[in-house]
């Protein structure tokens, strides 16, 4: 009985990931227009969530739900709508309470569906190198880490999370922390410009993309770095 529940799960991970970017595929193409119009720029965003009335702000929470699980949208556009529409304090809020809601959906699936699933969607060597950076007892303190350096995939970070041994509290307490200075940067960046204050917004845009950057270009050896400190050799 247990060999056939776990022969199950494994034909579930494999046909999971195609059965999801089906769906995904298919919203893009029923619903493309309305998708691209929202998600054009942050204004766009900003607009279309304002149109919403008294709802705006659920409606702003589920934005952010569906750019963490449909990993392809870009964050900064909806966080950076975030200080456009509520503040800073108000869009921080918002943004922190969507996106711990996508990434608890994607901890989940990596759990549910296990490494197969997780592979299909990031490819084993992406999978295998967040694994070994997070493989010892500091896997709690590797994951932080991760979180808080700008350019390394945080969605993915979700599902290696879910994969492994991390509990659900631990993931929850880590993943929010960790991610909180990238979510103040866009919301703060997106009020400043709401405010017309151009200089303060110009320049946490320097600031961020100079760190995504480093992050996006050194993310090997930043990950890297991590594993070694994480994991030192015993003599």
């Amino acid at each position: 009985m247990a060999t056939e529940r776990t022969t199950a799960r494994g034909i579930v991970s494999y046909v999971a990931f195609p059965l999801f970017v089906a769906a995904i595929l298919t919203l893009m193409v029923v619903l493309r227009r309305p998708i691209l119009a929202i998600f054009a720029s942050s204004e766009s965003v900003r607009s279309w969530v304002l149109a919403r009335g008294a709802s705006a702000p659920l409606v702003f929470v589920g934005l952010q739900v569906l750019q963490v699980v449909v990993f392809v949208i870009p964050g900064e556009i909806v966080q950076v709508a975030g200080g456009f529409l509520f503040g800073v304090r108000g869009g921080v809020a918002l943004s922190s309470i969507g996106i711990l809601a996508g990434s608890l959906v994607n901890f989940t699936a990596g759990r549910v569906l296990g490494r197969p699933f997780v592979e299909s969607v990031f490819g084993r060597t992406r999978v295998e190198r967040l694994e070994k950076t997070t493989e010892s007892g500091r896997a709690a303190a590797s994951f932080f880490l991760l979180f808080v350096i700008p350019g390394i995939p945080k969605d993915a970070l979700c599902y290696v999370a879910g994969m492994g041994r991390l509990s659900f509290p631990v993931f929850m307490l880590i993943s929010g922390i960790g991610r909180l200075p990238g979510i103040l940067g866009s919301t703060w960046m997106g009020s400043a410009a709401f405010d017309r204050q151009y200089n303060v917004a110009l320049a946490i845009l320097a600031v961020s993309s100079a760190l995504f950057f480093i992050g996006l270009f050194f993310k090997e050896k930043i990950t890297s770095a991590i594993a070694r400190f994480m994991n030192p050799k015993k003599d």
